[in-house]
């Protein structure tokens, strides 16, 4: 037998030998293990038809500056044929700041657009059909804030919470493991969270409360097994917190969502997203004893791997972009995001967000890969990796088990350990040219062309800031006063905390007062 370390590995260092055949068909257990899609466990898909009914919502993630160029970047996305909508904020919105505040210097509409208050929101939703298109608003800290806004925005067009329908991502846990943009403490945020679960089953049902999320972990530097493994440790706490606050499972588990990571590694990554589905399955059932269906099915949205993408050669991104939603499309994704080749560089240009979309276009509507729901069952290698992948990710879930859980985990720096370990050698790997990136340790060019950026307007904070210096000079400021103190009282009590931010916003008070208001009761976060 070939020794396995002469064998090329996957990006989790799974080894693939020379050759599969029916003998690896045996060993994982067709019958149990597969059934059909839309059947459990879900690894063939968590619907019947799955694209030869309808191709996944194409959901491009857009955001920058202030609430007006958004909304324009919203509707030229739409009209080149984007079926959903996905927004991103700028760190202090993210963190918890108003544009004004000495902490978003430099920062604003930066990364994401700048939202302060009502008046913002009105303005990047304006001309929006809010009772016909989803939104995304990848928001976790905050995220309670911005549903509220976007729902009271919808109440004044005449679209009530009934009828809209989206997603926050709302997970806090990956924040402290992967990407920071956390305000308070691991506790108080679950207690957050589990109050928007309860507010959502009682007023906007369509919406999805948490998109539980391992992009941010893989970018992170993780494998694709961290992936998983870990998000679905942050799924069972999420889910355990609230059914220890009394939620009922089947009452809130059908809106929860996942948000996965579209890497290189082309079949690893297929397995990664059958393996999930399969596993979620069994969380639900065995763990949690969910009896609705919808309640053991993992539907997810994928983005491609913004930390594959290289400043050199920019346009060998397209690529990247295309082998990576590829295969999201062949692992069953629900909705998809397609990052611009120039996203190692700046926001996407017009040119590259266009692109972008055209490529999930061409797949949907030119490949044939849409023609039957999952095309890659029974193939000797992908069944063979789904079960390997699954396998290596219930080891780590035990691990995290023994450690008291996902939270306590965290609290030990576990999870950090585990990913900064494997970035580490993913970085080693490409420095030493054992893995090759093209264009950046091999095939490189001496005489690269100047890339087009997106340009950032240097008027744009000042602008920001004025607003919402004129938003606060036209309120009751008594009001103001009164509401941010309803919002501490019930920070400091057991009510759901989302009713008195509602009223908050009602009043006019601001992302980040309200924020400041909670801050005073739960307090920050430091590692």
């Amino acid at each position: 037998m070939a020794d396995v370390s002469d064998l090329p590995q996957t990006d989790s260092g799974i080894p693939i030998r020379k050759l599969y055949d029916e003998h690896d068909l045996a060993d994982w257990g067709a019958a149990s293990k597969l059934g059909a899609p839309g059947e459990p466990p879900y690894t063939r898909g968590v619907y019947s038809s799955m694209y030869t009914g309808r191709l996944w919502t194409m959901r491009q993630y857009s955001g920058f500056g202030n609430a007006e160029a958004t909304n324009e970047r919203f509707k030229f996305l739409l009209n080149a044929g984007q079926t959903g909508l996905s927004c991103a904020f700028d760190l202090p919105t993210q963190m918890g700041y108003d544009s004004d505040h000495g902490r978003a210097e430099g920062e604003v509409g930066k990364v994401g657009v700048a939202i302060d208050s009502m008046e913002d929101m009105r303005l990047l939703l304006a001309g929006l059909p809010l009772d016909k298109v989803s939104t995304s608003m990848t928001i976790n800290s905050t995220a309670a804030i911005l549903l509220l806004m976007y729902e009271l925005v919808a109440e004044e067009n005449g679209v009530s919470a009934e009828q809209i329908s989206g997603t926050i991502q709302n997970d806090l846990l990956k924040e402290y493991i992967a990407r920071g943009t956390y305000i308070y403490p691991p506790r108080p945020s679950m207690r957050i969270i589990t109050d928007i679960f309860e507010y959502c089953s009682e007023r906007v049902p369509s919406w999805n409360t948490i998109s539980i999320s391992g992009y941010h972990i893989r970018e992170a530097g993780s494998t694709a097994v961290q992936e998983i493994a870990f998000t679905l440790a942050n799924a069972i706490a999420y889910v355990q917190a609230a059914v220890d606050a009394g939620l009922d499972v089947d009452d809130f588990a059908p809106r929860l969502s996942f948000f996965w990571n579209g890497h290189n590694n082309f079949f690893e990554e297929i397995a990664k997203f059958r393996a999930s589905r399969r596993m979620w399955h069994t969380i639900m059932t065995e763990r949690f004893n969910a009896q609705d269906p919808k309640s053991k099915m993992l539907r997810f949205h994928t983005q491609t791997g913004g930390s594959t993408l290289t400043a050199q050669q920019p346009m060998n991104n397209i690529m990247r972009v295309t082998l990576q939603a590829m295969a999201a499309v062949m692992g069953g994704t629900q909705s998809l995001h397609t990052n611009g080749f120039d996203e190692a560089l700046s926001l996407p240009t017009e040119d590259a967000a266009r692109m972008a979309l055209r490529t999930q276009q061409v797949i949907g509507y030119e490949s044939g890969v849409v023609d039957t729901p999952d095309p890659m069952a029974g193939s000797y290698l992908v069944e063979s990796l789904t079960d390997e992948v699954e396998k290596l990710a219930w080891e780590y879930i035990a691990t995290i088990d023994e450690k008291g859980g996902a939270v306590s985990a965290i609290e030990q720096g576990f999870q950090m350990e585990e990913i900064e370990n494997s970035a580490y050698e993913y970085t080693k790997s490409i420095d030493d040219a054992s893995r090759t990136i093209v264009g950046v340790n091999k095939f490189a060019m001496d005489d690269e062309p100047e890339p087009v950026v997106f340009p950032i307007d240097p008027a744009l904070e000042p602008s920001q800031i004025q607003r919402l210096k004129a938003y606060k000079a036209n309120r009751d400021n008594a009001a103001v006063e009164s509401a941010l103190a309803k919002v501490k009282a019930t920070a400091e009590g057991t009510d759901n905390v989302l009713y008195s931010i509602k009223e908050a916003l009602r009043a006019d008070c601001t992302l980040g007062e309200i924020s400041d208001s909670l801050r005073e009761v739960f307090g920050t976060y430091t590692p």
